[in-house]
Order: structure tokens, then sequence, then C-alpha cells
């Protein structure tokens, strides 16, 4: 029927909104941050263009291509990033943990384990590496009248958890739930007047994941407290259901983002998730 054909016509003509162009930077200098997280101090003047309005809000960074000397600048292609060959770029989501407008600096932080496409990089990262930046997207409302956060989140989730807490109502009760891969890997929070910081190292052969899902699952969350959850994808789709599902809590209380998928390689350049 030709109604239904030019319905499917539309759909597949559909495409999204571009995400803000890519501002160019270079690497100005690499910190370790516990055993496997890296700061990543980016600079170049044209950041002084960007605005980070929220806390947890996410940026794409560009990185060279494999064996490439040089940045070569993707276009956007309907719904994706493409290189001027037709290639994949390689992009990575990161939270931007410190920006500096005036100064025209922004910081990223990556985990490093295991080999991946970002940790490599970050690894070997030196001043005057060249890097691309396009952002922010969306970041997180924090409910200024909320009594009680409860904070859950995997290693990737760390900048942008050390975010919230640095902006949080002196007088709400926070509780966050932290996962690491090795006790290693436990970094300092910024202060906060009423924050417990629980940390669940994941036992060897564990589901990554699984011991924040467990935390949030038998945490006491009261009425009107805020959740914010944030990792594994898969581990905070678990969240999700018991919060709602069990809990019955309602979807305005409850944030959660999965920023990485286990199992899934992030050696192929496209960007399917945060800090490997």
């Amino acid at each position: 029927m030709p109604e239904a054909d030019d319905t499917r016509e539309v759909a597949a003509t559909r495409v999204r909104r571009a995400p803000p162009r890519f501002l160019r930077a270079a690497v100005k200098v690499t910190t370790l941050r516990g055993a496997r997280l890296v700061r990543v101090t980016l600079a170049g003047p044209e950041l002084g263009e960007m605005e980070v309005p929220q806390p947890a809000g996410s940026v794409r960074l560009l990185l060279p291509s494999s064996g490439a000397d040089e940045l070569i600048m993707p276009v956007w292609d309907r719904n994706i990033f493409r290189l001027p060959g037709g290639g994949r770029p390689v992009l990575r989501t990161l939270t931007p943990v410190r920006f500096d407008p005036a100064a025209g600096e922004l910081d990223v932080e990556i985990v490093l384990h295991g080999s991946g496409v970002a940790a490599d990089w970050a690894r070997a990262a030196g001043p005057g590496d060249p890097v691309a930046v396009s952002g922010p997207a969306r970041g997180y409302t924090i409910d200024p009248a909320a009594p009680a956060f409860v904070l859950a989140g995997d290693e990737t989730a760390f900048p942008a958890i050390g975010q919230i807490v640095e902006q949080l109502p002196p007088g709400a009760r926070v509780e966050a739930h932290l996962e690491v891969g090795d006790p290693a890997g436990r970094v300092e929070l910024p202060g906060h007047p009423n924050l417990d910081v629980i940390w669940h190292v994941m036992p060897a052969g564990a589901t990554p994941g699984e011991a924040m899902a467990a935390a949030v699952e038998t945490a006491e969350i009261g009425e009107g407290t805020r959740v914010f959850a944030a990792g594994e994808a898969a581990a905070v789709q678990r969240i999700r259901r018991h919060l709602f599902d069990v809990r019955g809590l309602p979807r305005a209380q409850v944030t959660g983002r999965g920023y990485w998928k286990h199992g899934r390689s992030s050696d192929n350049g496209a960007d399917d998730g945060r800090g490997e």
C-alpha cells in the first residue's frame, strides 16, 4: 500500500542532529590517579568555546587512527562520524572532569585495565599529542531539595560521581558504592560533610558490575532519595529494574547510565564506551 511505503521511506531517511563540532587540542600532561586511572589534561585555544554547565556530562574524544601521524577530522554522516575515506574514526566518550575555559584546558580520566584503544593511548600519551573534543552532552541535574543521594559506579564512573559529590548540597546524606577490580584502584573523592564511601572489590572471576548492583539492591533508600548509577550497562539495567519493579521508586528519582558493555571489544575504533 502506498501509505506504508511512504512511512518506511520517511523512517529510512530520518537522521540524528549533528553533535557539536570537534575542537582541536593537544595533550598537556598526564597524571596517574591510583593504580588504574590516569588523568589527561588537554589544552588548546579552541577549547575555550566549550561550555560545561552540569556535572557528569560527557564529551567525545577523537584520537589519531592507528598508524596515523596526524589527526584527521571526521564529518557527520546522518547518524555517525566518518573519516573522509569512509572509515570510522577512533572515538571514546569520557567525562569532562575539570574545565577551565579561560586557560583553554580540559581534564578527562581513562581507566587503565587490560588493553584497549583509549587505555593504550593514555599509557603512551605525551605533551603535544594531537586530539579533538566534541561536546558536551547532557549532565546530571541535582535536586537541591533531595534529603539523600545513593551513588553507585564502577571505575569508569568515578569521574562523574566525583563531580556530583562536589556539587551536592552540604546538608544531604550521601552514600557512594564504588566497585574496583583491584584494591589499588581506589581513588579519593571530593570532600562532603555527610559522605559515606563504601568500596566493593570485585572478586576474581566475577562479572563486572555485579558488586555495585548487589550493593544498591541492599542499600537503604528512603523517601525522596535520589539514585545515580553508572558503569557496565547490564549492571546498570539490573539496578534500574530492581529500583522500579521491586522498590517501586518513581522514575524521576533514578538516573542510570550504561558507559560500556562487558564482553564487547573496544579495539575496532567505534565509539562503544568509556575508559578502556
